[in-house]
């Protein structure tokens, strides 16, 4: 009788009543970050009211998109793994400076283009790093990404950064209660409603939110109910020298990223991340962002909110990540949809966030159980990456004197962490080390590679 093999939990397909709340859940933990970015530059542009709506609905639909690509795949797009895209943050900086100095939104989305296509080239040589990645360089990296991200969580729990009652003691006591909710659903609730726990607190939260005056729905009715995003809205692209080379240096800077969220879902899901996959991973951020350029919106990556959340639910499948992409994809087409997700106030997404973005945290340092940190520089290599990472996040304006190059890779804690620790792993525990000249000199010696 013939047996069936056993479907990997990445590869299963929930319950379509399990899959609908599972993407759910993964779409609010992402959906203020992903708005964030059109609103930003097109803040700092002084775009109009409609022109803005109209960045925010594009970015949803090709965040939908990104996320379907990554996820299901095709030929040697998409790493398959449950993976959420979304804008990146490390792009803002640049793009604000492109669009108001005379280059506008076309000389953006030129550069937009051409980066997108050079993660597409440079995926296959990225894909061969990938020995330059042991669980020393993943696990602080992973430690890193949870570390920086916590600081946005604190400010969606004070109310919002730039908002008029941050810090109020209601905002944070907001915070507080979703984060006992989340943790209760987790801690008491049986298996199901333990896995969208932090669905649960955000909908419990919403529910004390509106009666108590935190948010309101008058942008509902304000929203279209159709909304469809043509290439080139803005115009035709341009592509200006200047704008393209700081994108391009965006580019690299998304691609270690990236790599670094690829691998953390891998070792979550247990289903670890190899150089063809990590190549067809990179290759699906370099075509979202290619169609980023052309449906008027900006460069993607994998969006490392989600990855806590997978840490922290331990549900594996991609195709939870991917039902969230048919969402993302409906919000884009359905501004209507949108502003009911946007009414969520910040408050209740930092008391979510606070747990899932410790979770990647705790992650990292699972993963940095199992190096060994005895007769070897390994402690230095971690305790100098954090240290990196986390300069730019407590010290945001720490390389506001440096080249704008410079700036664009160290002011991300994430590629400044992941940098440092490659470059540290290799100069510990990869260099030739130098022979004894002394009595020593005749005893077999053991290269780095074998004290690791």
């Amino acid at each position: 009788m013939a047996t069936t093999a056993p479907v990997h939990p990445v590869d299963e397909v929930p319950p379509a009543r399990q899959l609908a709340a599972f993407g759910l859940q993964h779409v609010l933990a992402m959906y203020a970050g992903a708005v964030a970015v059109p609103l930003i530059v097109g803040g700092a542009m002084k775009l109009s009211p409609a022109d803005l709506a109209y960045l925010i609905t594009a970015d949803l639909l090709v965040c939908g998109i990104a996320t379907l690509i990554q996820c299901v795949g095709f030929w040697r797009f998409g790493v398959r793994l449950p993976i959420m895209q979304g804008c990146t943050f490390a792009a803002v900086s640049p793009m604000v400076l492109i669009g108001t100095t005379g280059g506008g939104l076309p000389a953006i989305y030129g550069s937009v283009i051409v980066a997108g296509l050079a993660i597409v080239l440079l995926a296959p040589l990225f894909g061969r790093l990938l020995r330059f990645f042991p669980p020393l360089v993943t696990g602080t990296v992973i430690l890193v990404i949870g570390l920086s991200l916590l600081p946005v969580a604190g400010n969606w729990a004070a109310g919002g950064a730039g908002s008029k009652d941050f810090g109020d003691p209601e905002n944070l006591a907001l915070a507080a209660f979703v984060l006992a909710v989340v943790l209760g659903v987790q801690r008491f609730a049986p298996v199901f409603l333990s896995r969208i726990a932090v669905l649960i607190g955000i909908v419990v939260g919403l529910a004390v939110a509106v009666p108590s005056g935190f948010t309101d729905f008058s942008g509902v009715g304000d929203a279209g109910w159709l909304g469809i995003s043509t290439p080139f809205h803005f115009g035709a692209p341009t592509f200006e020298a200047s704008a393209i080379v700081s994108m391009l240096v965006v580019a690299l800077v998304t691609m270690t990223e990236t790599t670094g969220d690829l691998i953390a879902v891998g070792e979550m899901t247990g289903r670890g991340v190899e150089p063809r996959s990590l190549s067809d991973g990179l290759r699906a951020d370099g075509l979202s962002t290619v169609l980023g350029g052309v449906f008027n919106t900006f460069p993607y990556t994998a969006y490392a909110q989600n990855v806590g959340l997978v840490g922290m639910t331990r549900v594996r499948s991609r195709w939870v990540v991917a039902c969230a992409g048919g969402i993302l994809v409906l919000l884009g087409l359905l501004p209507k949809l949108g502003a009911v997700v946007a009414a969520v106030p910040a408050p209740v997404l930092g008391g979510a966030g606070l747990v899932m973005f410790g979770t990647v945290a705790a992650s990292g340092l699972r993963t940095l159980a199992e190096v060994d940190f005895k007769g070897n520089h390994n402690l230095t290599v971690v305790a100098v990456s954090v240290a990196m990472g986390l300069l730019p996040v407590g010290v945001p304006t720490i390389y506001a004197k440096f080249p704008d190059w410079f700036q664009t890779v160290m002011n991300s804690g994430i590629s400044a962490g992941c940098v440092t620790a490659i470059v540290l792993n290799l100069l510990f525990n990869h260099l030739p080390v130098r022979a004894p000249s002394g009595p020593e000199a005749g005893a077999p010696r053991q290269s780095r590679e074998e004290v690791v």
